[in-house]
């Protein structure tokens, strides 16, 4: 009850601070101090929602809906924290939280630079829009009134129904942070972009926003990349980029972002493209809203291996009214203004650095629309389209991007001849065509992609190059060229592990070396883990390196499904990948002998070597380890009696039926391992109760011949991923880039310092 009247009171607040903030652009500035302080007492309340809701957590409330939804006791405390943001409703407060923060950044600085008024009051609606959807998503629900009718007013579950295995990762601690983080810094540049149109002060926005962009750009990116590195090594998705629609939906508003980076350099260069950064400005923040609502409003539930459940009418109406809030406020003001602004309207020479970069933009605009289409065509039809059609549409689009890259960098800002950009490009275009060769000489066979590898290193010796020129001026220059290199080395690295990667799937009979993909394979057995799942080692050997990799299985009670985790060893060239399918038993080409065969009617005892076993009862629900070898079918177990020497112990040996797979035998043993049951065979007889069972006995030495023996057989998916290295290094070069700039940009004066130092040693 305290946390919902805390949410009340923050949305309030910030409704009053917009309201505050607004009234002092039209009337005295005595309206500032209460804007302000409203705003204070909304980030206050944030917060201490915030902690209300941590410490619920910590402490295991699960009167609260939210807490019992997503933690439990057996939770260890890194991953408790993370519950806090593992659903709708702590996802959308932490979102909140950053929102606060960032916005008590933005109130300094604007003060600073006197926008103050306009720009938090556009800031404050986006923050009380927020807040009055945790209102209707509120995590302080109690679970009496999240479950009106099935559970008692007054209950408190004894346990929490806990997290879902897939987020118990240490990345689930640090990737959701960074991309919430992103998603507020995005309505910076909407809300920089509004203000300067309602002060029409259609220049002067750029130099205070452009630092903005570049670190909402750099959270996202980062949350964008973590959250593919996570599904990469943890995941068992088979690879860090599925196009998967919500996976896209965060992917869009970043690339919105690079262009407006790109637009917003040309207009404080060259006064250009002032409508097209309006524009660009107001979509950022958009597409964020639309994003959410793709998320959070259950529309992908059948599309989407990240989408959230419906969120309810009243939820999903409000998502609705705020991106439709968010159109036409933003685009209703940008036409209010549209005549204004043709007179920043002016036309550049071709070659020159203005339109070569408006040309990118553009490119990367259709890139943006294709994406944009893709994701939301699951809205029109229920259904996702393939990867393969992003694949192919975006293909041309890279290739004449990481062309456009590199041009754009061998003009300046004024129009050079052609001559001239092909003194320039020359180094840069032999350098690429030489290394491309080579690549058709060791397997690239593709003419597209041949060109895709031909740009992409085009533009990475440009940008190497330039790099080299601008680190003797000064490193505070590199960060561009930086980001532009990592962008290249990350196509490169798209088409090494996408185009030419290698998959087969493969069954590893244990302790028999098989050849896979170049690899030999040798399963050596299981064991569990310190968290109650199961590791399978796989022993590799290639070329004299050995090492083991140890995928793991386990059946998840939190959705009754069969979970794999996948484990890779890396290279410099290459990644091995292997991703665990099943675990089965099947026939031997012969019998071994070397056990006993022993049959035992329901409740009947029968004594074999100097152990007596008794046949107690089948068990039809019995659940273990055996569980993993399929997500469907069921368990058959007998459970034993078993007196050996002066110890008497119960044991279930269980077999598993799936489909037509034959049946899947697992061993019980003895505390002391000496003796091992298997079922081999039973007939069930309810009415009757004549009930039989046979059963394998090993470790008694041999009483009678062994008809059929099983052993196992660990299915496999083993990948060869050619240069996933380069997937990393580029999206790490790409994010360090951005920083260096952010370092250079963030104050105005130093800016400007920059840009007159080098107008006057005459670096572009």
């Amino acid at each position: 009850m305290v946390g919902t009247l805390i949410v009340w009171i923050a949305c309030a607040a910030a409704s009053l601070s917009a309201y505050a903030y607004y009234r002092s652009t039209i009337t005295e500035k005595k309206f500032l101090a209460l804007a302000r302080n409203s705003y204070g007492v909304m980030a206050v309340g944030v917060l201490a929602a915030s902690v209300a809701l941590m410490v619920y957590i910590l402490r295991h409330h699960f009167e609260y809906d939210y807490v019992w939804a997503y933690s439990s006791r057996s939770l260890p405390l890194e991953l408790l924290i993370t519950t806090f943001w593992a659903g709708q409703e702590g996802s959308f407060l932490l979102w909140a939280l950053c929102g606060s923060i960032i916005g008590i950044i933005l109130m300094v600085y604007t003060r600073r630079k006197e926008i103050e008024a306009e720009t938090m009051t556009i800031f404050a609606i986006v923050q009380a829009f927020l807040l009055l959807l945790l209102v209707v998503k509120s995590p302080f629900r109690f679970v009496w009134d999240a479950h009106a009718g099935e559970a008692p007013v007054g209950i408190v579950p004894p346990d929490g129904r806990g997290l879902n295995p897939l987020l118990q990762n240490f990345w689930m601690i640090i990737h959701p942070p960074i991309l919430f983080a992103g998603f507020a810094m995005m309505a910076v540049p909407f809300v920089f972009a509004m203000a300067a149109l309602w002060r029409k002060t259609y220049l002067d926005w750029i130099p205070s926003a452009l630092p903005w962009v570049i670190a909402g750009t750099i959270a996202l990116g980062m949350g964008i990349m973590l959250g593919g590195y996570w599904a990469y090594g943890v995941l068992g998705w088979g690879g860090w980029w599925g196009w998967d629609p919500v996976e896209n939906s965060s992917l869009i508003p970043w690339i919105i972002g690079v262009i407006l980076i790109h637009t917003m350099l040309v207009q404080r260069k060259t006064g250009g493209l002032a409508k097209t950064n309006f524009f660009l400005g107001i979509c950022t923040y958009v597409l964020v809203v639309y994003s959410t609502f793709l998320t959070r409003s259950g529309i992908l539930g059948s599309s989407s291996v990240h989408s959230f459940v419906d969120p309810g009418a009243l939820a999903y109406t409000l998502l609705v009214i705020w991106i439709g809030g968010s159109l036409v406020i933003g685009f209703g003001m940008l036409i209010r203004r549209w005549g204004d602004l043709k007179a920043f309207s002016n036309r550049s020479p071709l070659f020159t650095r203005e339109s070569l970069l408006a040309i990118s933009s553009v490119v990367m605009g259709a890139s943006t629309l294709v994406i944009l289409f893709g994701t939301s065509w699951p809205i029109v039809s229920h259904a996702s389209l393939e990867p393969a059609f992003y694949d192919k549409t975006n293909l041309p689009i890279a290739i004449a991007l990481g062309f456009l890259l590199a041009l754009s960098l061998l003009v300046q800002w004024k129009e050079e001849s052609s001559r001239q950009i092909l003194r320039n490009a020359a180094v840069s275009f032999l350098a690429a065509l030489a290394v491309t060769v080579v690549l058709v000489i060791s397997g690239l066979d593709d003419i597209l992609i041949g060109l895709f590898a031909f740009t992409s290193l085009f533009a990475f010796f440009v940008n190497v190059i330039r790099l080299y020129r601008l680190a003797k001026e000064n490193v505070r220059y590199t960060g561009g060229a930086m980001a532009h290199i990592g962008l290249a080395v990350l196509f490169l690295g798209i088409i090494g592990s996408g185009r030419y990667g290698e998959k087969k799937t493969a069954s590893l009979p244990i302790n028999e070396p098989k050849e896979v993909l170049g690899y030999q394979l040798t399963y050596t057995g299981s064991s569990p883990t310190p968290d109650g799942k199961w590791k399978f080692s796989v022993a590799v050997a290639r070329d004299g390196s050995r090492f083991i990799l140890d995928p793991v299985m386990f059946e998840s009670e939190y959705n009754n499904s069969l979970m794999r985790n996948p484990d890779y060893a890396s290279f410099l060239t290459r990644d091995f990948y292997i991703e665990p399918v099943s675990l089965e038993e099947v026939e031997p080409a012969a019998a071994t002998g070397g056990g006993n065969v022993l049959q035992l009617k329901n409740g009947e005892t029968k004594t074999i070597g100097d152990a007596t076993v008794k046949f107690v009862r089948f068990d039809m629900a019995h659940k273990g380890m055996e569980s993993m070898a399929a997500s469907a079918g069921f368990t058959v177990g007998a459970v034993l009696e078993v007196k050996h020497g002066t110890s008497t112990e119960q044991l279930t040996p269980v077999t598993v039926y799936k489909d037509s797979l034959p049946p899947q035998m697992r061993i019980a043993r003895t505390k002391d391992g000496a003796i091992g049951f298997e079922l081999l065979r039973m007939n069930v007889d309810s009415q009757t109760k004549a009930s039989a069972i046979e059963l394998i006995v090993t470790g008694l030495g041999a009483h009678a011949p062994v008809a059929s023996q099983k052993s196992q057989l660990l299915v496999i998916e083993a990948s060869v991923k050619p240069f996933m290295s380069l997937v990393w290094a580029g999206a790490a070069l790409m994010m360090l880039g951005l920083g260096i700039s952010l370092s250079t940009k963030f104050n105005g004066n130093a800016l400007r310092q920059s840009d007159a130092e080098r107008n006057k040693r005459g670096i572009s």
